[in-house]
């Protein structure tokens, strides 16, 4: 296993992404526009034309940076740290499910930016969904092929998508195939559907009719979901470690000038040991979430297995901190007025999203082969443990 400690590199790559989103994506600019505009069309394309994010964990060979997912996962640190409303976290699970089909073409529009690109799958779906190919999605939600006119079209539903981009390319699950479609077409219908977290925006999609390009089939095509749901968890995961740094940071600036009867609040001990438990676990999840990232690129289950570790312990984490940063900022943390809230909303989402932690607790168990508690009956004939 590599080190899991930030290189210099990474380092420098999170000084230039935290100096670009404090310029323009201050908390202040994100919280007028969030009930207006559903993403910061102005911040991503900063993000894509000055920074190229999205082709951080492309290939050179397919015209990208060539750096990797360790990358992609300290700028959404970082996003994550300023509940930047830009769709990276899509385009980076997009980018997985590319490389395993190792579609050139696509994979270079995302890398130069000249294409977003979104799996369009419901937010919550967990990487361990099914494990045979054509069962990606449940049957309620799964557009059908149908061959009408010179290719194949589909027509159905999905919803809660996130990242969803009305001019980007879909890739869709749909049988035992992974379809590309545009959403620039008439016959692909987005609905936006009221969510938690304003900075993240959800939709539903229909299609109807929609023409469509298989880029992978059968087992293969199971495969690369797979990949992208299980690099989703995983990048959420870094996250979720950003956002609950901010929380921690803030609080801690917070109870240190803020003064009752007389003192700091932060001196009073039971404010003290709640900051210094959120401490410790955020130093906690920081290493799994290092880890997941650190893991994408490699062979086996591995990848899986962090995955599944980072996000059973790093989504509860990052709701804590921002429980923790509502309650301590007292009543100024409970208005609108306040970022609280953001982070709170970011937090509570992200935890049911690519599977909640008891999910992937489940799976974790499952990858490392723990057998489940013994159950036994009890003298009224009920199960006990």
């Amino acid at each position: 296993m590599s080190d899991l400690l930030y290189d210099a590199d990474e380092e420098a790559l999170r000084d230039t992404v935290r100096a670009l989103l404090a310029a323009h994506a201050p908390w202040q600019r994100t919280l007028a526009a969030v009930d207006d505009d559903p993403y910061d069309a102005t911040l991503w394309r900063r993000l894509v034309d000055q920074l190229g994010v999205t082709g951080l964990a492309v290939p050179a060979e397919h015209g990208g940076a060539a750096a990797g997912f360790r990358e992609v996962a300290v700028v959404l640190e970082e996003l994550g740290r300023a509940v930047a409303p830009v769709p990276f976290l899509g385009a980076a699970v997009a980018t997985r499910a590319l490389l395993a089909c190792a579609e050139d073409t696509l994979l270079r529009q995302l890398a130069a930016g000249d294409r977003d690109v979104t799996v369009a799958v419901d937010f919550a779906t967990a990487p361990d969904f099914a494990t045979a190919p054509g069962s990606a999605i449940a049957p309620d939600a799964r557009p059908d092929p149908v061959t009408v006119g010179p290719g194949p079209t589909l027509t159905g539903r999905v919803t809660g998508v996130a990242d969803a981009a009305p001019h980007g390319l879909l890739l869709v699950p749909a049988g035992d195939a992974l379809y590309v479609v545009d959403a620039a077409e008439p016959a692909v219908r987005m609905t936006a559907v009221v969510s938690l977290d304003a900075t993240r925006p959800l939709v539903d999609i229909e299609f109807t009719g929609a023409a469509a390009r298989p880029i992978a089939t059968g087992a293969a095509a199971a495969d690369a979901l797979t990949a992208a749901l299980t690099a989703g968890a995983a990048l959420l995961a870094s996250e979720q470690v950003g956002l609950a740094q901010w929380c921690l940071d803030t609080t801690v600036a917070y109870v240190r000038q803020r003064h009752q009867f007389g003192r700091p609040v932060g001196s009073f001990q039971a404010v003290k040991h709640r900051l210094a438990d959120l401490w410790v676990e955020l130093t906690e999840a920081r290493a799994v979430a290092r880890y997941a990232a650190d893991r994408l690129g490699a062979a086996g289950p591995e990848a899986a297995l962090a995955a599944a570790l980072a996000q059973a312990y790093c989504g509860p984490v990052a709701v804590r901190a921002a429980e923790v940063c509502v309650q301590l900022h007292g009543g100024l943390g409970f208005t609108w007025e306040h970022p609280a809230h953001l982070y709170l909303k970011r937090a509570k989402s992200a935890a049911i999203a690519f599977g909640t932690a008891d999910r992937h607790r489940a799976a974790l168990a499952r990858l490392v082969d723990l057998p489940p508690p013994v159950t036994a009956t009890g003298p009224s004939g009920a199960a006990v443990r």
